[in-house]
């Protein structure tokens, strides 16, 4: 059985996008590809319908790109156990109230017991500061945390050095 990975929003974003000015955006841009393209198929990839939603806004063809992505790949549940979790993560993180969908992205992987979230977002979600509270939090509530990490740590799980 393969490892399962939920794919944040951020992931397809970066796949989707054009390569940014950015540098470190553009490094991230080419990294997620990278990891997209040699490694994904190692995994069992999962979204919910919150990754569909945000994947959903703003300009029709950029959504449309992005939407190509998660062409099948399954949605996971989102049970009430999920919503549960992510008011606890909202208050006992804490995260901002705006920041409540990415409480839920993490709810939705620990309720369902998926092993890893794959993301860019290193302010609410792969940040090194609130994971020890996002993994407490979790385990209260009787879920095991995911590993959250970026698609650099993913891929350079790669026996080839």
């Amino acid at each position: 059985m393969k490892p399962t990975v939920y794919l944040e929003t951020t992931i397809i974003g970066y796949l989707a996008m054009r390569v940014s000015g950015i540098l470190r955006v553009a490094a991230n841009q080419q990294t997620t590809r990278e990891w997209w393209d040699k490694r994904r198929h190692e995994f069992d990839l999962y979204v919910s319908r919150f990754v569909v939603n945000e994947c959903s806004d703003g300009d029709p063809a950029a959504a449309q790109e992005r939407l190509a992505y998660l062409e099948g790949i399954p949605l996971l549940q989102v049970p009430d156990e999920a919503n549960s979790l992510a008011e606890s993560l909202v208050t006992g993180v804490p995260l901002p109230k705006h920041a409540a969908v990415d409480a839920l992205h993490i709810s939705v992987v620990a309720v369902n017991g998926v092993e890893f979230l794959l993301t860019w977002n290193c302010k609410h979600i792969a940040n090194p500061s609130m994971r020890p509270h996002i993994e407490r939090i979790c385990r209260e509530m009787g879920y095991e945390p995911p590993v959250i990490c970026t698609p650099q740590e993913l891929l350079e799980t790669d026996d080839e050095d």
